[in-house]
């Protein structure tokens, strides 16, 4: 399938996959047992700097080849970009002895399967590190190894709801609202490579032994809420829903242009604050008592927001950016993804780039995150296609030849094909 001509987006750059690319992880192996968000994240971050990120897939391959778009696991070519797959049925007793002779060449495993699975499987931490005592393994889930709630589901949208996020999310007049995006696994996908090199670090550089790290998607999320928990240790106060403005800064919220498009603005110091009242033609306001500090600015929310929100009620969104700029007071565009695509900080940064694709002739994926200036990461290869897309390449290192590759696949031990289910549906 081909991609229709007016979604290929014009201002993103086409970019080759950079084969042999020079990254500062080269060298390092990672087995990858996890499943859809958290776990990739963690394993795309440390592929994309150069790790060798083998995906440990069964037949029905990581639940996220079934997120469809058009037709097309859109989710899957993004976050499986630089890995590579190997498909192994754990049921069988041979395809978990192939795995731990995997083990004694990795260096980092990762997992994200339900607390005290990995043990029923006859592969918990202590079999692992018993192979290789060097290794780093890290297990994702949603509350923890241990602790009253490991049983339960470790889906982010749980942990979403207790966290605090979500009661602190939304309007005041209405229900709470969770985050559209898979926050929670985002947070623990981005904290994770960071948790993995600190014991790497230590292995090879101070000589210590591997590790077990116990990452569960609560604690990431739960600290991405900031100092709630001494907010109301001081105060006895409930933060309550305030919608787009702030608690601790006013005015800051998002405005509605006459061209019904929207703005973000935060004049979150007292400079800022005075800057902008002057450039709506209000700087009589920097000195009334009900504005004159935030603190008071925030007492009386309601009104300075309505004497922003009308002024730039009369202003186009292209307008009101230049007003703005021009007047150096921090207002930015609410993009919705069609819009941000189109915006030349998207192609002259190269945020986003087309790369090869065998469905679609293209794909958008977002650039190496964070940029090194000295050795940066590189996008290298597709998404493997087919589950055990690379069984030959890596199997081949273990001393398995073709005559035994076939053999075994024949047992049902290890797999290479399309996913044998596909249960998912488009969005």
């Amino acid at each position: 399938m081909t991609a229709s001509p007016c979604l290929m987006m014009a201002k993103i750059p086409s970019r080759k996959y950079e084969v042999g690319a020079r990254c500062p992880l080269d060298g390092v192996r990672i087995l990858d047992l996890s499943r859809v968000v958290a776990g990739n994240m963690v394993s795309l971050a440390l592929a994309d700097f150069g790790a060798e990120v083998i995906k440990i897939e069964g037949p029905d391959g990581d639940a996220l080849r079934d997120w469809l778009v058009a037709g097309v696991p859109a989710n899957w070519k993004v976050y499986a970009r630089n890995k590579k797959s190997v498909g192994l049925n754990l049921r069988k007793p041979r395809a978990r002895e192939i795995l731990l002779d995997l083990v004694e060449t990795a260096q980092v495993f990762i997992e994200n399967f339900r607390p005290g699975t990995l043990e029923k499987m006859g592969l918990g931490p202590e079999v692992l590190l018993e192979r290789n005592p060097k290794l780093v393994v890290l297990r994702v889930s949603g509350w923890g190894q241990d602790g009253p709630f490991k049983h339960k589901p470790g889906f982010g949208t749980l942990i979403e709801g207790m966290s605090g996020f979500a009661s602190m999310n939304g309007f005041p007049d209405r229900e709470p609202v969770l985050p559209p995006t898979q926050m929670a696994d985002m947070y623990a996908g981005y904290l994770g490579p960071w948790a993995v090199i600190q014991p790497l670090r230590e292995v090879e550089v101070n000589g210590g032994s591997g590790q077990v790290i116990d990452l569960p998607l609560f604690d990431p999320m739960f600290m991405a809420i900031g100092p709630q928990a001494a907010s109301y240790q001081l105060s006895g106060k409930v933060r309550r829903r305030f919608g787009s403005r702030s608690t601790t800064a006013a005015p800051r919220n998002a405005y509605r242009t006459r061209d019904d498009k929207w703005v973000s603005m935060s004049a979150s110091t007292q400079k800022m604050t005075e800057r902008l009242l002057a450039a709506i033609g209000r700087p009589e306001l920097i000195d009334d008592p009900k504005f004159r500090t935030n603190a008071d600015r925030l007492r009386n929310g309601d009104e300075i927001d309505k004497i922003v929100a009308d002024f730039i009620a009369k202003m186009d969104l292209a307008a009101a950016l230049a007003f703005f700029d021009k007047a150096e007071v921090t207002v930015g565009p609410i993009y919705d993804i069609s819009q941000l695509m189109e915006d030349d900080y998207i192609a002259q940064r190269e945020i986003l780039a087309n790369y090869p694709d065998d469905q679609m002739g293209e794909i958008a994926m977002h650039c190496v995150v964070p940029r090194l200036k000295g050795t940066p990461g590189a996008i290298r290869k597709a998404a493997p296609t087919l589950v055990g897309e690379d069984n030959g390449e890596v199997l081949a290192g273990l001393g398995i030849d073709d005559a035994q590759i076939a053999q075994l696949t024949d047992d049902d031990a290890i797999y290479r094909g399309p996913v044998r289910k596909r249960a998912g549906g488009d969005e």
